[in-house]
């Protein structure tokens, strides 16, 4: 099962049983499988497993529930899913079963999805609360509920039905905020596939190349290393750049344009999120490196950081203090450093924060803060770097030569015991190593 998930059965069950302890003996956990999406009439999306199901289990198809019940002596692990079907699964593909799923998944028992209306209630009763995602999927949320309301019916005959509800999230996605070494095995190589990919670009372009052009070099580089696109790939040409989530990649990138990209591989399901901003014709003007040299240090100052004990939120607030005072230097902003950082003034040309988590995700769970404050960083936590600039096309009150100047670098980090390692780090950066590269 590890070459396909990355992961290893025991490190599956290790997950499981810490979920187990924390939710409690008197507990059950609920999760069903990610259902499959149409695309249009009878055509799907490609199919991609639940975040947190395929966390908790590895199990890669749809139609399936994953029940925990800590401390049940005939088993805590129990997978309902797909039986064998010889005539299904000559159109579709294998199947597990129930004997897959046990041997090949880990799981202590396993029964066919169609038994789950008969087994389920069966497995509420006697247990004080059950930990679920409510508000997912409406059809599986009334499921439950009558599933519940069958052991209530019982009450007069003996039964004890569950009492308390409680959001799933809270425990599980504080654990996958903590990536352990297989996963950052998987991120690593995501980040490899991704640098990569953004290498293609660069060296595809030129004037004259379409956005979906260079789109397809970077994700031919994602399929040929079986991995996928982590989220939309975002490629915007010259005034496009200042779109932040830009979806068309149609126009052409004239000579003199710079060229946004924004793209991360998926690997066995953890993502990679880079981006980068490069000259079409491979050399910055002297307003571009300008605000590109001004992004770096933004980035540097963020990732500076990025260490243990450090509040997560320091980071952005370097990489704003950085950028304000570029800003004013260059002229884009005036009057006083503090005055403009007071009143927010450099969110005219940065309007977004200066990372996320990353992980099974490209923008991962986990809480940013504890008790009203931003929390301090752990070895372990993965997150993004990635300050920017972006001067609208159409802002009268800047010089012309700033307009439609869009940059955004982003890089992927992981906290250490002694400070942080960037997993993107092999991909040129500084408008020097840019130009370097597209050079060769």
């Amino acid at each position: 099962m590890k070459s396909l998930t990355g992961i290893s059965a025991p490190e599956f069950a290790r997950r499981r049983k810490q979920l187990m302890r924390l939710a409690g003996e008197d507990a059950i956990l609920v999760l069903p499988a990610a259902p499959e999406r149409v695309r249009s009439h009878d055509t799907h999306y490609p199919y991609r497993q639940d975040s947190d199901f395929w966390y908790l289990s590895g199990f890669p198809e749809p139609e399936a529930v994953l029940v925990l019940v800590p401390g049940r002596r005939h088993g805590e692990a129990l997978l309902f899913c797909r039986e064998r079907d010889a005539e299904r699964e000559a159109w579709d593909g294998p199947r597990a079963g129930q004997e897959g799923a046990v041997e090949a998944f880990g799981m202590d028992d396993a029964y066919p999805i169609d038994d789950l209306d008969e087994i389920l209630p069966g497995l509420l009763e006697g247990r004080t609360r059950v930990y679920y995602h409510f508000g997912r999927d409406a059809e599986f949320d009334l499921k439950l509920i009558g599933w519940v309301n069958r052991v209530r019916a019982q009450v007069r005959q003996g039964a004890s039905p569950p009492h308390e509800f409680l959001e799933l999230g809270h425990l599980l996605h504080e654990l996958r905020l903590f990536k352990s070494k297989d996963e950052l095995k998987l991120m690593r190589r995501a980040a490899e596939i991704s640098v990569r990919a953004h290498q293609a670009a660069m060296r595809a372009a030129k004037p004259g190349v379409r956005e979906y052009e260079l789109q397809a070099d970077i994700e031919r580089e994602f399929r040929a290393s079986d991995a996928w696109p982590a989220y939309n790939s975002i490629v915007g040409a010259g005034a496009n750049a200042c779109v932040l989530h830009y979806r068309a990649n149609a126009a052409a990138a004239k000579d003199g344009d710079l060229v946004l990209v924004d793209a991360g591989a998926e690997f066995r399901g953890y993502a990679s999120d880079i981006t980068r901003s490069f000259p079409v014709n491979g050399r910055f003007s002297k307003e571009q490196r300008a605000l590109h040299d001004l992004v770096c240090a933004a980035q540097a100052a963020a990732m500076a950081r990025a260490r243990p004990g450090v509040a997560y939120e320091t980071g952005h607030e370097a990489a704003v203090q950085t950028l304000t005072e570029g800003l004013l230097k260059l002229g884009l902003l005036k009057g006083r450093l503090e005055k403009n950082l007071a009143d927010g003034q450099y969110k005219r040309f940065y309007r977004h924060k200066t990372g996320h988590w990353i992980g099974l995700d490209v923008h991962d769970v986990g809480d940013y803060r504890i008790d009203g404050e931003s929390r301090l960083l752990e070895p372990g936590m993965a997150f993004t770097i990635e300050p920017g600039l972006y001067v609208s096309p159409d802002d009268t009150s800047v010089d012309p030569k700033w307009r439609g100047i869009g940059i955004r670098i982003e890089d992927d980090v992981v906290v250490t015991a002694d400070g942080h390692e960037v997993l993107t780090d092999a991909l040129a950066r500084s408008a020097d190593e840019v130009e370097a590269f597209m050079a060769r």
